[in-house]
């Protein structure tokens, strides 16, 4: 038995790759509804799916106002909210290996590790090898990062209150204790 060449292998398949394939069937419409001629257009309106009124849509909404309030109150332009939050717990907890800083924050490994590094190059955090474990790298605040979180805390502080806006305290233990049990799950 004669093998195909490669060449006219390839060409078969390439001719049923761009072989015209027949569209599944189009459910039967509904005579009550009305007559759109683009129906893509028609099951978006009917759909009670309104993209505005999900969490992901309101989370990603809350976070935008929160990052600008942060950037505009904090006194330090270079300083993210995630590298804030970084130095929180590395004061919160002591000096920490970069796995146990990605369990604190949230944030992902190749993440937490390029603000590390823009972090020790401001002189705010120092790396130093583990005494039990060599091959672990020790992440702690210096004096000027502490000194730093010292004089932002209180604007921080000022952030949260103005990220709650206009919600009354039932409303603010409410949505802090939902988003908590959110991350529970």
């Amino acid at each position: 038995m004669q093998r195909p060449s490669p060449d006219r292998t390839a060409a078969k398949t390439d001719a049923a790759r761009n072989s015209p394939r027949p569209s599944p069937p189009k459910p039967p419409r509904d005579s009550s509804q009305g007559t759109s001629q683009d129906p893509s257009q028609e099951s978006a309106k009917d759909s009670s799916y309104v993209f505005s009124d999900q969490i992901g849509f309101l989370l990603r909404r809350a976070y935008q106002r929160h990052l600008a309030i942060f950037q505009a109150r904090i006194s330090d332009a270079q300083l993210t909210s995630v590298q804030f939050s970084t130095m929180c717990a590395l004061q919160d907890k002591g000096p920490q290996s970069q796995g146990e800083l990605v369990k604190a924050t949230g944030v992902d490994q190749a993440t937490i590790r390029g603000i590390i590094e823009r972090l020790k190059a401001r002189r705010l955090t120092a790396l130093s090898k583990d005494p039990v474990d060599a091959r672990k790298v020790i992440v702690s605040l210096t004096s000027s990062g502490v000194d730093m979180l010292n004089r932002i805390v209180p604007l921080a502080a000022d952030v949260t209150e103005l990220t709650f806006g206009s919600l009354n305290p039932g409303e603010r233990t409410a949505l802090v204790y939902t988003l908590k049990r959110m991350l529970q799950e």
